[in-house]
């Protein structure tokens, strides 16, 4: 591609005339855009690792352009005709870049993702109490015309870890062929001043453009902690205000719901679990549904499992779905598996099964709350 003259680029900017009677701009906040003509199938993804550096690189070539928010800077040296746009400035009315000017270079906004595994309720070996409550929100998602302002927007997920919260979630997204957005609660919380809430706003924002869609925020203990465990959760406030926002429906968002998950909703903050109009109980499975999960997953094993599973209901009691699996019949088929054997043995499980069990001693009981 051609290089514009440098002159001309200017001309994209306010004005580029050098003159002492304009403020100067403190501050400038910029996203990389690209070049104004595509010049391959590949994006160029501009990042910097000092911003100190680049402040003293962006202030060296432009150096008296006069900005304001919405305006478009071009590169003149490494990528020329990179294009750069003034996302915020200060002072707001805008100003000349000096040698005074501190700028900032936006990362790149994260990409949310709305592939997920599937998953079937017939899957989901117990939590019936859940199943049925959850139909309110297939009904929701399959029909959002028919609830208005009675749509159940917001709800939280509780109980032990491993237990099937996930998992259902994503059930309700299967069978009702919506969307599905995960994130973790702790990568909501930005680095710098403004990231938390843009990124919020953007989650909403692609969740409403995908409609129907579950919004699934796991680990929300991470960031909603009640402010007597300050000392825990940090200075979390821009998030939990921008998510505030979206849960109390300031916009409208139709088709979009919101599925928190927690393993202790009571140290949880007030003010967002009210924000939840429906708290969904997870349990962990009894001894039939133990069972049935053991004889679920040993027919999806590689091997076969050459053992009496009723012998291991009793042992396994306070395990959950997910303990069963990853704690259980997976140490038990990699031993198998180690030693070249066609099979898993009862010997298997009884040594996955003690080392499980030293395992949930040594971890302090707090952590699976």
């Amino acid at each position: 591609m051609a290089k514009l003259p440098i002159t001309t680029k200017k001309l994209f900017s306010s004005a580029t005339i050098i003159d002492n009677t304009i403020p100067s701009v403190k501050y400038v906040v910029l996203e990389p855009v690209g070049f104004p003509i595509k010049v391959s199938s590949e994006p160029v993804k501009v990042t910097t690792d000092d911003p100190i550096l680049f402040t003293i690189y962006a202030r060296d070539q432009w150096h008296g352009e006069i900005v304001k928010k919405g305006d478009y800077l071009f590169d003149n040296s490494i990528l020329p005709d990179y294009a750069f746009k003034v996302v915020s400035v200060f002072p707001k009315e805008g100003g000349m870049i000096t040698n005074e000017t501190v700028f900032k270079l936006q990362k790149p906004t994260k990409v949310i993702k709305t592939k997920f595994k599937k998953a079937r309720f017939d899957e989901i070996i117990g939590q019936e109490d859940a199943k049925k409550k959850c139909k309110i929100i297939m009904k929701y998602l399959q029909n959002p015309e028919l609830f208005g302002e009675w749509a159940p927007k917001n709800v939280l997920f509780y109980g032990p870890p491993g237990t099937g919260k996930t998992m259902m979630a994503r059930a309700l997204a299967t069978e009702t062929d919506s969307s599905f957005i995960m994130v973790k609660a702790p990568e909501l919380i930005g680095e710098h001043v403004g990231d938390s809430a843009k990124m919020i706003r953007e989650l909403y924002k692609k969740a409403s453009e995908s409609a129907p869609c579950i919004i699934f925020i796991d680990e929300l203990d991470a960031i909603g902690l009640s402010r007597e465990y300050q000392s825990l959760r940090g200075d979390v406030a821009e998030v939990v205000n921008a998510l505030l926002t979206e849960l109390d429906g300031i916009k409208e968002n139709k088709g979009v719901v919101t599925i928190a998950a927690t393993n202790n909703p009571a140290m949880l903050d007030s003010a967002i679990r009210s924000r939840f109009e429906e708290e969904i109980e997870f349990k962990l499975p009894n001894d039939e549904e133990r069972l049935k999960i053991m004889e679920l997953y040993v027919k999806k094993m590689p091997l076969p499992v050459k053992a009496n599973l009723k012998e291991f209901v009793e042992k396994t009691k306070g395990f959950s779905g997910r303990d069963i699996k990853e704690k259980l019949l997976k140490p038990a088929l990699h031993r198998a598996i180690l030693e070249d054997r066609e099979y898993v043995s009862k010997e298997d499980l009884e040594w996955a099964l003690k080392k499980a069990k030293k395992e949930f001693k040594e971890v302090p009981a707090h952590l699976y709350l």
